[in-house]
């Protein structure tokens, strides 16, 4: 896979990544099936998606349907280029723009099993609370999941009401997620 040249992005860890799909497969149920299965039929929305890893990695983990949301066209192009080297092209659609301008162009119209935030670490939290509210508001599908990774010196962000909250520390980098309160009968 290519990435793109320069620091303008910080691409999830390997070891982050892996962490996050393993925990994915076990929160989906999924983690005694083969990897390229667990996500079979899910739809995922990668916002900051910068490299592209993260939802290259839910395309190739069996996902029906991957938008990669990334603001630099350049850059917006190497995902669209690494989907169709791996084979994914199918599954995955790279959007050239910003996160902010995607979430409230409500460009989709079925929701998302999953939704993962890579924000810059230097993206403001409160920017960022909101952000999160739009996408779970507009975006997330009612049984879904929202990951939010950041800086652990950081501030955690602020989810919604209504949602469960918990969070993976792996060293410097924390995860963030969140589903819909599961009402208990």
């Amino acid at each position: 896979m290519r990435t793109p040249d320069g620091d303008s992005t910080r691409p999830t860890s390997d070891r982050v990544r892996e962490a996050f799909f393993s925990s994915l497969a076990a929160w989906n149920g999924t983690s005694d099936q083969p990897a390229d299965t667990q996500l079979e039929g899910q739809s995922v929305l990668d916002l900051f998606a910068g490299s592209g890893a993260v939802g290259l990695e839910a395309a190739s983990r069996g996902a029906a349907r991957v938008v990669a949301v990334e603001k630099n066209p350049r850059t917006a192009a190497l995902i669209r280029t690494n989907a169709r080297t791996c084979g994914l092209a199918d599954r995955l659609t790279a959007v050239a723009a910003g996160a902010e301008r995607y979430l409230a162009g409500g460009l989709q119209a079925d929701p998302f099993d999953v939704i993962w935030f890579d924000p810059p670490y230097a993206t403001g939290a409160d920017q960022l609370d909101a952000l999160i509210a739009e996408a779970v508001g507009a975006f997330l599908a009612p049984d879904g999941l929202i990951a939010v990774e950041r800086s652990a010196r950081g501030r955690a962000p602020v989810m919604p009401e209504g949602l469960d909250s918990w969070t993976n520390r792996y060293g410097e980098t924390v995860v963030h997620l969140a589903q819909p309160t599961r009402e208990h009968s």
